[in-house]
This record gives structure tokens, sequence and C-alpha cells, in this order.
């Protein structure tokens, strides 16, 4: 299984697409590693790098409907590829959503008001975050102390995350 600790990276916007997490022009390689320097590329951000922001990230944080755009794995490889495991925002675009578990990561939905608060509280700070896979628990750690953060997932999303996806799930259970 995955480890889900690690530093954050924090994403403030709304609608960070599919074409953002990995442009359509890489689309052709044949390897998850390839996609590997190209995650966020085309992500416009004020102080954004994507060669220097992404390393060492095993989080990110954003807004609402992360993942929109074309319905394409590529987007949740990069990520994986990248060490990304986790990702942490209002909502979803549906189809990346389930990828992210079909690949044995977390696409973890929280309310806007606890977003919120993870951006004024955390954003340009070092932070690592931990998830506590049998409680359903967030755990950041920043300034020296602890904040937990309940969520929820569906019993066979968790499943895919706990198999390290459906190719986990399937040598398992097939």
């Amino acid at each position: 299984m995955k480890v889900f600790k690690g530093k954050a990276l924090f994403l403030d916007r709304n609608d960070i697409n599919t074409d953002e997490i990995i442009p359509a022009k890489y689309l052709t390689e044949i390897t998850k590693e390839a996609l590997k320097p190209y995650l966020l590329e085309d992500l416009t951000l004020p102080g954004f790098d994507s060669e220097a922001d992404v390393i060492d990230k095993a989080f990110i944080v954003s807004r609402e409907n992360f993942g929109c755009g074309s319905s394409r794995e590529h987007a949740p490889w990069a990520l994986e590829v990248n060490g990304i495991y986790a990702v942490i925002a209002e909502s979803f675009a549906r189809i990346f959503r389930q990828n992210m578990f079909n690949c044995g990561m977390y696409a973890i939905e929280l309310p806007a008001e606890t977003i919120d608060h993870l951006f004024q509280d955390y954003a340009g700070k070092d932070v690592t975050m931990k998830i506590d896979v049998d409680k359903d628990q967030l755990i950041i750690t920043a300034d020296g102390r602890d904040e937990i953060i309940g969520f929820s997932i569906g019993g066979f999303d968790k499943t895919l995350v706990m198999e390290d996806g459906w190719v986990g799930y399937a040598d398992k259970n097939y």
C-alpha cells in the first residue's frame, strides 16, 4: 500500500483541469514514468513554479471541481508517479475522483469552510500531512502542532485505496 504521509502543496484555485495536471501533448507517452517531469506544467498561478514546487510533495490541497476537463487516467498517473497520493478539495470532477480511487489514491472532499481554514492556517507554511487510513482522519502538522480532521469515503473506494487500486483488488479477489 502507498504511504500517505508527506509535504503538502497548496493550489488556491477552482477548476484545475486535467490539461493543467498533465498537458495533452504528453498523452502519447507509453509509461507513467515518462509523465513525471510534466506534472502541472501548464498550471498558471501567481508564484507557482511547477518544476520547484512539486518536488517532494505527497498531498495537494485545492478548491472546488479539481480534475475537471477531459476524462483520462493520465492525470492521476502523473500525480502518482510524482509521489502525490492524495488530493484534498471541496469537490472533484466525477471521473477524475473515481480514477484516483481506481489507482489506489485518495480524493478527499471536505466542506468549503474546512478548505478555507486549511488555506488560511497552512498555505505558505512547511506543512506535513498524514492520513490515518483506519480512522479516516487527516493529521496536519505545522508550527509544532497537530490538527486532526475527519473525512469519509465510500466503502468500496476505501477498499480500492487499501488494495492499491483496481489491479491490486483484482489480483487479490479474482
